[in-house]
């Protein structure tokens, strides 16, 4: 299949340009562009892209973004982040020889113009899509991809982990993190750069800082050390002085004295005074969309010896001017159109993220406790329809689950409700202080577990099966599983009125498309609904999965007993008990890892009471879901609608 041009020839066209784009090109410079060879095709590895000089590189920047802009907006992922990472993928490709050269990018969304100019043009169409390009950086994709990343700031650890081992087989390679988009905030990121600045170990640190939380430049100072610092001749100058000193009987201390004293007098002028008391060498900030500035900077610091940090300014979305305009609605996009920007409607119901918001902002109304915290993602947990109704009870805490978790803790234990909005997969980072800090002393923080189950096309980085298991082996904990929205909102509300640790978990994607009672109430803890009587087979089950299984059994005509059990822990083990004492065959569903998961809770709760049973748990197996639309994911892992039909064929063909 090849690629679409199409959309890329509009993109690239004189009035596109201006009205997509935003940026301003001379007329002479667009007539060259009509006639141009798009340099982009030309491109099948770095070597080729060497062999550029500096304008065709710019056309190449463009060419990269009229690409991913036109994929994205047919399959939808991140836009805005690679769109601000070009020019800065290209210098660093120039400059350095991958894959002998190990490039670690952080998070592996910016990696689409990395993905782009090493081998997988032709495939980028794919990207998303099963069998096809992975959204993220993926080791078994390809030899460039030195790291898999789905979640943020690990680049600069894994990095390091990678330079002492070339130190340790005495390898002669470059060793660089590409680190952004936030990734910098987290504890993570610092604990590796804290340890890679002690190591005094070879490795280049590139900050692609897009409007991040790190001071501006102080003055005219700054800008003229840093004009100094990028150019060629500032190394070669620096090391001719030292000598100059030295011959002239100038002590070996008093030249590394003086020496210091410049790095000060340049630290202070610039923001990189943390980062040289870390042990970097800072140079910076320079301008991340100059491909002129860029090459001779990435020259310059490339055989320095130490861990360097480089900081490069970009603009998220830069070159697609919605992107630039929006860039948290840009960061991540479903399908969209790319003339004016906006998101093709693909169902009515209400997402369950919405869904969960609107109860959140309605339980807040009438309790001053409430408190809202999520880690990056407001708009992605729905806490920015929050925010605009109680501001200060909204937190963003930046990609921080660990501190986020403990900060929720220090809320609750002064008598405040939080509530950590938090992807179940970025939850994962917070484990121990779940457990020692919230769970061990039993404080009232409620868990929102948006995305939790499979997610379709980010795949198994974002996929979020574990979180039934992961929290079901903590004490203290209650466990809760809508089954649509309706009963969501019951069970957020009920949470607020538990004193302890609980969480409710929820799907990606459009909700059931339930009406909503008019008033809230509080579920009874550990008590399960009883949907359906029958003789032939008792199917238990927790979340949206069981509307799958009540149309099979209508369909396949099934005398069934249909249970929603509504609590994982504690289990109403009355009513599962009841029925399992006189039906055999039994079906746990669940949208849950297999392991740990509400099967294996029920399977406890038989073999505690002696019941035998014919038992079959369907849930996600004990493997990575790859990416690929829900469907194709619900499929693989053997919980899809067709899974559960023939699961009950199979038991009823028995009898």
């Amino acid at each position: 299949m090849k690629r679409d041009k199409s959309l890329r020839k509009l993109l690239s066209s004189k009035k596109s340009q201006s009205s997509l784009f935003g940026q301003q090109i001379a007329d002479d410079t667009q007539v060259k562009e009509e006639k141009r060879v798009n340099v982009l095709d030309t491109i099948n590895s770095p070597k080729e892209l060497k062999k550029l000089d500096r304008q065709q590189l710019k056309f190449l920047a463009q060419d990269i973004r009229d690409e991913i802009i036109g994929v994205v907006s047919k399959n939808g992922g991140h836009l805005g982040g690679p769109l601000g990472a070009v020019e800065l993928t290209l210098a660093v490709h120039y400059v350095f020889d991958a894959p002998h050269d190990k490039i670690v990018i952080d998070t592996g969304h910016q990696s689409y113009p990395h993905k782009l100019v090493t081998g997988r043009r032709d495939n980028f169409h794919t990207l998303r899509q099963y069998k096809g390009v992975c959204g993220f950086c993926n080791i078994e994709e390809s030899e460039y991809d030195v790291f898999g990343a789905g979640h943020a700031s690990t680049a600069v650890s894994a990095a390091l982990g990678i330079a002492k081992a070339r130190d340790f087989k005495n390898e002669n390679r470059k060793v660089v993190a590409i680190v952004g988009d936030g990734a910098i905030t987290a504890g993570l990121a610092f604990e590796g750069l804290n340890n890679a600045g002690s190591s005094k170990t070879n490795i280049l640190v590139i900050l692609n800082d897009n409007r991040m939380s790190i001071s501006s430049n102080v003055g005219a100072m700054s800008n003229y050390l840093n004009k100094i610092v990028l150019h060629p001749g500032y190394f070669g100058l620096r090391k001719k002085t030292g000598n100059f000193l030295r011959n002239i009987g100038i002590a070996e201390e008093s030249v590394y004295r003086l020496s210091k004293a410049e790095e000060l007098l340049r630290t202070l002028a610039t923001q990189g005074l943390f980062f040289e008391s870390m042990g970097f060498q800072y140079f910076g900030p320079i301008d991340g969309h100059n491909i002129d500035e860029l090459i001779p900077a990435l020259q310059n610091v490339k055989d320095l010896k130490g861990p360097v940090l480089l900081h490069v300014k970009t603009e998220k979305g830069k070159g697609y001017r919605f992107a630039e305009n929006d860039m948290e609605k840009f960061h991540g996009m479903s399908k969209f159109d790319p003339i004016n920007g906006q998101k093709y409607v693909t169902t009515t119901n209400i997402s369950w993220t919405d869904a969960f918001a609107n109860a959140l902002i309605r339980i807040a109304k009438e309790d001053e406790r409430i408190i809202a915290i999520t880690a990056a993602m407001k708009g992605g947990t729905g806490l920015n329809k929050f925010e605009k109704y109680f501001p200060e009870r909204t937190f963003d805490v930046g990609i921080a689950e660990q501190h986020a978790v403990t900060f929720a803790g220090g809320l609750a234990i002064s008598g405040m409700k939080p509530v950590c909005a938090i992807y179940s997969t970025f939850l994962q980072r917070a484990y121990d202080q779940i457990i020692h800090d919230i769970c061990l002393q039993n404080l009232g923080v409620i868990f929102a577990l948006d995305r939790a189950g499979l997610v379709g096309d980010d795949g198994p980085t974002h996929n979020g099966p574990f979180d039934i298991a992961y929290f079901r082996v903590i004490p203290n904990v209650t466990i809760m599983v809508p089954k649509d929205e309706n009963e969501l909102q019951h069970m957020l509300y009920t949470a607020t009125l538990i004193n302890g640790p609980c969480t409710l978990r929820y799907p990606r994607g459009a909700a059931i498309g339930v009406g909503l009672d008019p008033e809230l109430k509080k579920l009874e803890i550990g008590k399960g609904e009883l949907i359906k009587e029958g003789n032939d087979l008792l199917i238990l089950g927790v979340g949206p999965i069981l509307y799958d299984a009540m149309q099979v059994a209508e369909e396949l005509k099934c005398n069934a007993t249909i249970i929603n059990a509504r609590f994982v822990k504690p289990l109403d083990e009355e009513l599962i008990l009841s029925y399992a004492g006189k039906i055999k065959n039994i079906i746990t569903l669940e949208e849950g890892t297999v392991n740990g998961g509400f099967g294996s809770a029920v399977l406890e709760l038989l073999n505690k009471n002696g019941i035998k049973s014919d038992i079959k748990i369907i849930g996600v197996p004990d493997k990575f879901i790859e990416h690929g639309k829900p469907d194709i994911q619900k499929k693989l892992a053997g919980i899809d609608k067709e899974s559960i039909k023939n699961t009950i064929m199979e038991i009823l063909s028995k009898k």
